[in-house]
């Protein structure tokens, strides 16, 4: 079967360009985000653009858990080899990566108020998103939601990291911060919140109410992405914070 080869050829409501205008970034499956950049399709069956998207995804992931991680790291020889990109298609989608890595390294100053979790995980990211290890976090606000500053808790292995509630509210305190945000990264990129992420939260969240000290969040980052726990969970409403 034969696609047409340019994004132009496509129905309006099939356009991942107009798609993004529409709905947001957000909402454009990984390999339209990548039609863009490319415009244009072809390779095995005169593919698509968002054809040519998924294709490089696949050959990218083989033999890999997340195809999202193969490509942040792939180098312009490893995106020419597979069939369909040339030099020029290559270079705009490692320039993109770049680019997009960059804006999430951009940390927030000390002193902003940090009142979306979208703030809290650029503060963040430069030492979260792209780790290969899994790292445990806090952002120390003031009464106000001021950022304070950022301390990493621990460091773990590949796929684990061990955070007390201890050592954690430990810090707050000497740091003489009065809200908290905690966060960590899934090395995989999945944001998914495990049985233990979910374990950790409660506890945080009954030590945040004994020592008077709002837990406002537990963010999950990876590859890019994030992930409110206070927004996707019902963990919040099961034990109140204060704000």
């Amino acid at each position: 079967m034969t696609y047409s080869l340019r994004i132009a050829d496509m129905p309006a409501t099939e356009r991942p360009r107009e798609r993004l205008i529409s709905y947001g970034s957000r909402h454009l499956a990984t390999a339209e985000l990548l039609a863009i950049l490319l415009g244009t399709g072809q390779g095995p069956g005169k593919l698509s653009a968002v054809g040519l998207g998924q294709y490089i995804l696949q050959e990218l992931g083989q033999g890999k858990e997340d195809p999202l991680s193969a490509l942040r790291d792939a180098s312009v020889g490893e995106l020419t080899q597979i069939l369909g990109v040339g030099e020029a298609k290559a270079a705009t989608i490692l320039a993109a990566i770049e680019l997009g890595r960059r804006v999430f390294q951009v940390r927030p100053a000390e002193q902003t108020v940090v009142d979306d979790p979208a703030i809290a995980a650029a503060a963040l990211s430069h030492d979260l998103m792209w780790q290969a290890q899994e790292r445990f976090a806090v952002l120390l606000l003031d009464v106000k939601h001021r950022l304070l500053g950022r301390r990493i808790i621990t460091i773990g292995t590949a796929t684990e990291t061990l955070a007390h509630p201890r050592d954690i509210f430990r810090e707050v305190i000497k740091q003489g911060a009065t809200r908290v945000i905690v966060a960590h990264n899934h090395p995989s990129g999945n944001t998914e919140p495990s049985p233990e992420d979910i374990h950790l939260t409660r506890q945080l969240l009954l030590g945040a109410q004994f020592l008077d000290i709002p837990l406002l969040d537990h963010l999950i980052l990876g590859n890019g992405d994030f992930r409110s726990l206070r927004q996707t969970t019902s963990l919040w409403s099961e034990l109140p914070q204060g704000d």
